[in-house]
């Protein structure tokens, strides 16, 4: 940044400009300007003056920039001062302050039409006081944002110190968070990159009241586009190029440019805290998922003394238990929306996300520690594996989909669906295995039959579960052809003419119903009867040929034989 100060020669002098600026009607507040008058545009005060410029060439449109205050004698539009009004709306597209001139010189007024311009876009015009010079003004703002900009990085540097002491001295970033609350003095909370929130510290009533609020969507994710904006600031937390997600603090009045500092330098701490967890983290997770994969796979042959040692992970594996198995889908866009972007984007987050598979665990971690602290949770890269407990009331899924639609939030950008496969009731530790298995099976056959984002129940398979429970793929495919003939082959037609079997069935051979599902004439479909049953037999008058039709066509599509 810089402050630029042109003569009428059209030289100029760069000066480093603070980061920090000044409303215009603290810059008027200053005594140089004591006397100044605001003639139009008084809405606009509250723009931030950041750098001063001085106009005294004609050509001044290339060379001015955001947030400048523009002085003037009018000395260049002396002959044309009805070109003041597109001057108003030229200086106003380009972001600047506010406008000074001093009257009496070159200009004796300002034309009604530019200052009804200025009223209109809220873009100050201010007349200079009498014997106030230019050079008086760029050192008296010049010193006041310098003495801002100085006082500001006192601040942040000793809230950097102390931060970093929290660190070093063994604090996490429960710790740290709660060190700059009590130094910002509101709340604070640090989220993930999909807006969940990690740590937070802060008088618990006002938290309690900021999570009821619009500042948090149904899910509990934190989203930016809600809220006053003056009321909060949001930083990105990004190290080696990684999102590692937001600080987001709450001011009692308004959050000032100070505040904004005091948090970038905060996110700098927190992401070198959320760095050192993640990477103890990282081992005590492949330790615990190695431990949980060789228990659900039946590799481990002391059960009791397995479930003993669980206990001092906090698992709790000796009680009724599901076991719901949770993927990614393959190659699925994500969807977009407003908000809190999700992963690598949200405010100013210039970062890449953490891979996906890590995000989706953690969040399964994070949504499953808060309904059920003692339920194993771990990543087995393909899929995370949770081995719940059942419910009080029995309902396992109410409580499933209460963590689907947790985990699922609102589709925010970055995040990718994902299928649920749910096992029956584990009564004993030593039923794990089986119901590992069952929950990948329903995960498998749901999305066979769902597609994308299926959730599906062993228990709810139906004939589907009595499929997959059989081993010998040949006899399968033996069955299949002795059912089907000619129409288990791969052809389009052969497809073809499988699906209109399949909605014959579906609708109970009912002609004029099936007609209209396919969109055929009923006699183009009295047609298709007739071909059909040339191929596998008269299953229209014929119930246990209908029957072994219906399995055939389950057998095919669920095994993909």
């Amino acid at each position: 940044m810089e402050i630029v100060a042109k003569d009428r020669a059209g030289s100029s002098a760069q000066l480093a400009e603070p980061a920090l600026g000044l409303p215009v009607r603290d810059v008027l507040a200053l005594p140089t300007l004591a006397g100044a008058r605001v003639l139009a545009g008084a809405g606009g005060l509250d723009r931030v003056v950041r750098r001063l410029n001085v106009m005294e060439v004609p050509d001044i449109l290339p060379w001015v920039k955001p947030h400048e205050l523009l002085l003037t004698t009018g000395y260049p539009l002396r002959h044309d001062p009805g070109s003041l009004v597109e001057l108003v709306a030229e200086l106003d597209a380009r972001g600047l302050a506010a406008l000074a001139i001093k009257l009496h010189r070159y200009l004796d007024a300002v034309p009604p039409q530019m200052l009804a311009e200025a009223d209109r876009r809220g873009f100050p015009i201010v007349e200079f006081p009498d014997g106030v010079g230019f050079d008086d003004v760029l050192n008296e703002v010049l010193t006041e944002l310098l003495n801002r900009q100085a006082a500001v990085l006192t601040r942040s540097e000793e809230v950097h110190r102390a931060l970093v002491s929290v660190v070093l001295e063994g604090g996490g970033l429960e710790d740290l968070v709660a060190e700059l609350a009590r130094i910002l003095g509101g709340p604070v909370m640090v989220t993930n990159p999909d807006g969940r929130v990690v740590a937070r510290a802060g008088d618990a009533a006002e938290l309690a009241r900021l999570a009821r609020g619009e500042w948090f969507d149904a899910t509990g994710r934190f989203r930016v586009e809600r809220g006053p904006a003056a009321s909060y600031a949001v930083v990105p937390v990004v190290a080696g190029r990684v999102d590692h997600g937001r600080i987001v603090a709450f001011a009692p009045a308004a959050v000032t440019d100070a505040d904004v500092h005091c948090l970038e330098r905060a996110a700098t701490v927190a992401a070198l805290a959320i760095t050192k967890r993640l990477a103890v983290a990282a081992v005590e997770d492949k330790y615990r998922a190695d431990f949980l994969r060789d228990l659900v796979t039946g590799r481990l042959d002391d059960v009791p003394a397995a479930v003993a040692y669980a206990r001092t992970f906090g698992w709790e594996l000796e009680r009724p238990v599901v076991v719901v198995v949770a993927e990614l889908d393959a190659d699925v866009p994500a969807p977009a929306r407003g908000g809190l972007a999700g992963p690598g984007s949200g405010p100013g987050g210039p970062g890449e996300a953490r891979p996906v598979r890590e995000r989706f665990a953690a969040a399964w971690q994070t949504v499953v520690r808060s309904r059920d602290p003692r339920a194993p949770v771990v990543n087995f890269n393909d899929e995370v594996v949770t081995v719940v407990g059942v419910p009080a009331d029995g309902d396992v899924d109410r409580l499933v989909a209460e963590l689907d639609r947790l985990v699922r939030g609102d589709g925010g950008i970055g995040r990718r669906t994902f299928s649920l496969g749910v096992s029956r009731v584990a009564a004993a530790p030593q039923r794990l295995p089986d119901a590992y298995e069952q929950a990948r099976k329903a995960i498998r056959i749901g999305r066979r039959l769902s597609g994308t984002g299926a959730r599906a129940s062993f228990d709810r398979l139906g004939v589907h579960r009595l499929i997959s429970l059989i081993p010998d793929v040949v006899e399968l495919r033996v069955f299949v052809d002795d059912v089907l003939g000619e129409l288990a082959s791969d052809g389009p037609e052969q497809a073809d003419l499988r699906h209109t079997l399949e909605v014959l069935l579906d609708t109970n051979c009912n002609v004029a119903e099936a007609a209209r599902r396919l969109h055929f004439h009923y006699n183009t479909l009295r047609y298709r009867i007739t071909k059909l049953e040339r191929a596998v037999g008269p299953f229209m008058t014929r119930a246990p040929l209908r029957l072994d039709l219906a399995l055939a066509l389950r057998v095919l599509d669920l095994r993909g034989l």
